[in-house]
């Protein structure tokens, strides 16, 4: 009885799941009427600006596809400088009356839109599989459960933060809001990362232009849904989905925007930061990783080896932070080698709603043609293909094999750049000193990890590595904790405190 009970269920589940795939994904954007130009219903061509739903002045439209199928599953807005200009105008029109708000109003605010996101659970993630390919528990567990944790730290922050300032001598120190901001936000993550930008954006009393990346927009666009429910005072928050070159140089350049928050690629944070110092405003940048995982002689070889494969293939790979080298003693190696070879055969490639799948496809073309390029370059650079490399037995969709390289060294190509795709790299070491030469040897310091039995050798080894974060012995994510990288991996931090006080001035009043 027991078991045909669980197969009902587990048939009702993936009847529920098929409906959803099949019905229109963003199910609400202030509309109605039949679609322009006989579109199908749910493809619009709409930007949220004011506290509203809007046309854009875009002429064209961008598709979004389901990377799992090639299947074109939406669309959004080409989006246009125009539209930036209309929503920067609201978001200052908006600003008095939001700094003004009391932090306890505010965190009202985020508290309804943190019961939007938990009552639309499943339906987020059902997007977020879709139009990213994460496979569906992932997705409910990582790309939404993830942002509900950091959304509800920060509510209890923000009603604990002292605004009245502190004392210094004969000073008053308070913390003010930086004004307007720009969030430009990546596919890899398309909930979570809009998440660690608006919310303590808006917790600090900042107005809000978000550009979604228009790979992956479906979370977003929801969750704009949400806001709206919420009540967010109209101009509060704004959303303007388009190309990065269009839309995102246009608020990174923008006199009218007092901060950019960007999460992406090392090159395009750089052109974030040109554009924006014309006007010298406030830069948060969060880029690139090529995260070491440093296996020391007296560590659990099989545990670390098995976590650190999971971190390396978590998202399919498409992680900022993912541990994609892996530095084993010479002593060590072959069983390491070995250990990951087997922990790679888990990894399942398929539909991110079928139940084994636990690698999704990639998100886009051009991403599975950088990730098999990376193989390749490999391959001729002389590093030992293990298992994986550029194909899999499924017939269509961006799947990419979980892989793992061995005999690699730190000058090849696969050991210093970042590939963004389930390609894992090991590296042989003879010393403690050169693991941690090897393990900073990168222009990228986002995070690392260090594995030993002994927890107060692996901190001290963590802390001679140059990374904003050091997992020891596979420590779990902190919702609460700073998040950001040394060198080319960025500036600035997100989550927690220290994420609030990325949006907030500081003033000091002379008494």
């Amino acid at each position: 009885m027991y078991v045909a009970i669980q197969s009902l269920l587990q048939t009702l589940r993936n009847s529920y799941l098929t409906a959803m795939r099949n019905v229109s994904f963003i199910h609400r954007r202030g509309w109605s009427g039949p679609a322009r130009g006989g579109k199908d219903e749910r493809m619009r061509d709409v930007i949220y600006v004011g506290g509203a739903w809007a046309d854009s002045s875009a002429p064209d439209t961008i598709d979004v596809l389901n990377p799992a199928t090639e299947e074109i599953i939406d669309r959004v807005p080409s989006g246009t400088a125009a539209d930036v200009d209309r929503a920067v105008a609201e978001a200052r029109r908006a600003l008095p009356g939001w700094e003004a708000t009391p932090a306890a109003d505010r965190a009202a605010h985020l508290r309804a839109i943190l019961d939007g996101l938990a009552a639309r659970r499943e339906h987020l993630a059902t997007l977020i599989a879709t139009d990213l390919g994460a496979p569906y528990q992932v997705a409910l567990k990582v790309h939404v459960g993830t942002p509900i944790a950091v959304m509800s730290g920060l509510i209890d922050i923000l009603e604990a933060y002292d605004f009245a300032g502190r004392r210094c001598g004969s000073s008053l120190i308070v913390r003010e809001p930086v004004g307007v901001v720009g969030a430009i936000t990546p596919w890899n993550y398309p909930l979570h990362q809009v998440v660690a930008k608006v919310a303590p954006a808006l917790a600090a009393g900042c107005t809000v232009v978000l550009k979604p990346s228009e790979v992956a927009p479906l979370a977003a666009y929801a969750l704009a849904d949400i806001i709206d429910e919420a009540g967010l005072p109209p101009g509060v928050f704004n959303l303007v989905s388009g190309r990065g070159p269009v839309v995102g140089e246009a608020i990174a350049a923008h006199d009218g925007v007092d901060m950019v928050s960007f999460t992406g690629s090392t090159r395009a944070g750089r052109r974030v930061a040109e554009l924006a110092a014309r006007s010298v405003k406030r830069v948060a940048l969060e880029l690139g990783g090529k995260s070491p995982n440093l296996i020391l002689p007296d560590a659990d070889l099989p545990l670390a080896v098995k976590v650190g494969v999971a971190k390396a293939y978590v998202n399919s790979g498409q992680t900022c932070n993912a541990l994609t080298r892996m530095l084993v003693p010479g002593a060590l190696y072959d069983e390491a080698v070995a250990l990951a070879a087997k922990a790679a055969e888990h990894y399942t490639p398929g539909d991110p709603f079928a139940e084994e799948t636990r690698l999704g496809p990639l998100a886009s073309r051009a991403q599975l043609d950088r990730v098999r390029g990376y193989v390749d370059a490999g391959i001729s650079e002389g590093a030992r293909l293990v298992t994986g490399g550029t194909e899999t037995t499924l017939d269509r969709g961006y799947y990419v094999p979980p892989t793992v390289f061995a005999d690699v060294t730190p000058s090849m190509t696969i050991a210093r750049e970042e590939i963004f795709g389930p390609v894992l790299s090991i590296l042989a070491y003879d010393s403690e000193d050169e693991a941690v030469r090897i393990a900073n040897d990168t222009p990228y310091g986002l995070a690392a990890a260090v594995w030993s039995r002994d927890q107060d050798h692996a901190i001290a080894v963590g802390r001679r590595l140059k990374a904003g974060q050091v997992e020891i012995n596979g420590g779990r994510f902190n919702p609460i904790a700073p998040f950001g990288g040394y060198k080319q991996s960025g500036n600035g931090r997100e989550l927690g405190l220290h994420g609030l006080e990325e949006f907030l001035e500081i003033k000091s009043l002379q008494l």
